[in-house]
């Protein structure tokens, strides 16, 4: 009689245990992704762990290629001598500083208002921007707008001003993802078009008039640059709006609501509250953090007041005189400057002259602020690469000034800071100077794309009406 050998026997059910507890593994690991997937779309706990994957995401990006190194050479410089030679006095020292051309210039005729030691006006309900994409635009512009009594929320706001990509797959959190960024003229078109009350902004705006105007009973929102360490170790810029409502002299700051306070990771809103409510900004850092923005400011008020704050305005009631005011702030401040700063206030001298129409100078006070870029870095500071996220004036210029390739290049290096290509503003210009040279192809793509990431991008709509092609 034949019998099998039972050391084949012990094998094959070694054999046979090993696939069981293999597949069991293996099951059991599908199960876990499964129901980790399933807790992760659960509303509460998306909420926090959403931006927690998307930021490493980011981190990832930015290691293979990080975005200080991409630096933006104008290859269709302007040849403006003044502008050359005020460079150089910059760099220098105030001794050097040359008379500018012949031109507009601010010729401030404002008089000082005595006021009072301080002033702190209520906020009636507090608005974080916790657990949202780039949100401090919705933020501080629902504080702004309830201090007046409007009876919405936050994503009320936001579903206007940063919609996103209208995709049924993704919920409004992750829709609002893709836009990066709010421009000023868009809080004050919401206020204006969407509710009852109105906004203005200007740029140019100073300490005295922000004082006069919170004294007055009207809260200021602006934007301003801020610094704080990335997971690199290194002190990293970026833009914020702050919902400005009072200041204190005995103190030497300016009192302001913070949306973005470093208790977001916190699950208890009364915490995020108590850190986000009245935080005081000593005056040179408030100054300093506003000029990375040409010192804009927007003021929401009831149309009943206008007339008032008109008056409390004074020449800032004339956005014409603003942006002189704010050109000339930026000439008095260029010779004084270094650093992250100078390019700053470069900048401010290129938007202030955009804003009044002078295309060529401003492309010219552009390129001069990235040949400042160019020189930034080190000292534990990363160049400030996400300026460009925040504001367009650099790309009008070039535009309005015939340098469309310059243009398309500058649109390049600010996409490459970004791990994705989601800024509106940027395909905007790009599409623009594009069809300008001929590629239409490319032009409609990317105007197409800029109004698919924003639907509300108005810009890009009526271009391409005027080009007479669909969305």
């Amino acid at each position: 009689m034949r019998t099998q050998p039972i050391p084949l026997l012990k094998k094959d059910r070694l054999r046979v245990l090993r696939k069981k507890r293999l597949m069991y593994i293996l099951v059991g690991i599908a199960a876990f992704f499964v129901l980790a997937i399933g807790l992760y779309f659960i509303p509460p706990i998306h909420d926090r762990l959403s931006w927690r994957l998307a930021e490493l995401r980011t981190r990832i990006v930015y290691w293979l290629n990080p975005p200080e190194e991409a630096v933006f050479v104008p290859t269709q410089q302007a040849q403006v001598d003044w502008i050359v030679t005020q460079t150089m006095a910059a760099l220098q020292g105030p001794s050097q500083t040359p008379t500018p051309p012949a031109g507009p210039t601010a010729t401030p005729t404002i008089t000082p208002t005595p006021l009072p030691l301080s002033a702190h006006l209520d906020v009636p309900v507090y608005a974080h921007q916790c657990f949202r994409w780039n949100y401090c635009g919705p933020a501080n512009l629902t504080m702004a707008l309830k201090f007046w009594g409007w009876g919405g929320t936050r994503d009320d706001v936001a579903a206007v001003i940063k919609p996103g990509v209208q995709d049924p797959s993704l919920d409004f959190i992750q829709q609002g993802f893709w836009d990066k960024n709010v421009m000023p003229y868009e809080m004050a078109d919401f206020v204006n078009e969407k509710t009852n009350l109105r906004a203005l902004y200007r740029i140019g705006g100073d300490l005295q008039m922000l004082k006069n105007l919170l004294v007055q009973g009207f809260p200021v929102i602006i934007e301003k640059g801020y610094y704080e360490f990335s997971y690199t170790g290194e002190l990293a810029w970026m833009g914020h709006y702050s919902f400005v409502t009072g200041y204190n002299d005995a103190s030497e700051g300016m009192i302001w609501q913070d949306t973005y306070p470093n208790a977001c990771n916190d699950s208890d809103p009364a915490v995020i509250e108590q850190k986000g409510r009245d935080n005081l900004s000593p005056y040179d850092d408030f100054m300093q953090g506003w000029r990375g923005f040409d010192y804009v400011f927007i003021v929401v008020y009831p149309p009943e007041r206008e007339e008032e704050l008109q008056v409390l305005l004074g020449p800032w009631a004339d956005p014409d005189w603003a942006a002189r005011h704010a050109l000339d702030t930026a000439n008095r401040e260029i010779p004084s400057l270094a650093g992250n700063n100078l390019y700053f206030a470069w900048l401010n001298k290129g938007t202030s002259l955009v804003a009044l129409g002078q295309y060529e100078e401003a492309a010219a006070a552009f390129d001069m602020a990235f040949q400042v870029y160019a020189t930034l870095g080190g000292d534990n500071t990363q160049r400030p690469y996400r300026l460009l996220w925040y504001q367009d004036s650099p790309f009008a210029a070039y535009y309005y000034a015939g340098r469309y390739q310059d243009v398309i290049n500058l649109a390049e290096v600010t996409f490459s800071t970004i791990d994705t290509d989601t800024l509106e503003e940027t395909l905007y210009w790009r599409g623009l100077a594009e069809f300008s040279l001929g590629d239409t192809e490319a032009a409609f793509r990317d105007v197409r794309e800029a109004l698919r990431l924003n639907p509300n991008f108005k810009l890009a709509r009526e271009q391409l009406a005027q080009w007479g092609i669909s969305p």
